[in-house]
């Protein structure tokens, strides 16, 4: 683990997608709470975006974010429930190349520590995409914080330096 500890990546460039079909970037509390907890980390936001419930937009956004060479880290918010309307989960899937299964276990866990049983109906995951990951985290201001604070910024720094090896 020393190894790790000295080989990590201190910043990363990042990418918040929010998906939503009520919120714009005036009412988006979550899209500005991610930034903010990426910046005040040392992390540099270089795109932010808002777009509906629709799989195709959604991976389309995606995409553009994949292809941005400054962009390492994309944060999703919304879209990780079990509605009929919630579509991130499946759209980020289908350009996986690698899952990160523990993210989403762990922020169930942690999760029910906060709000109990309804922590079963996130369906929060990661995964890698060459070399670059993404987060996928639930709507709400404080599931983003809880992603964020307690698990991939702690974890960021040695999650890029194996991802890049």
């Amino acid at each position: 683990m020393r190894e790790h500890r000295e080989r990590r990546r201190e910043h990363a460039g990042c990418a918040v997608l929010v998906t939503s079909d009520t919120r714009d970037e005036r009412t988006d509390e979550t899209g500005r709470r991610a930034i903010q907890l990426l910046e005040e980390a040392g992390h540099r936001v270089h795109a932010y975006k808002i777009v509906g419930n629709d799989r195709e937009a959604i991976k389309e956004a995606l995409r553009r974010l994949l292809s941005d060479e400054r962009v390492e880290v994309i944060i999703t918010s919304g879209g990780t429930g079990i509605s009929s309307k919630d579509q991130t989960v499946e759209a980020v899937m289908e350009l996986l190349e690698k899952r990160l299964e523990g993210f989403g276990e762990l922020f169930r866990r942690l999760s029910y520590e906060e709000i109990g049983e309804a922590a079963i109906l996130s369906r929060a995951m990661a995964g890698t995409v060459g070399r670059k990951i993404i987060f996928s985290l639930p709507g709400s201001r404080g599931a983003v914080e809880l992603g964020l604070k307690r698990i991939i910024l702690p974890a960021l720094g040695h999650m890029l330096w194996e991802v890049n090896r």
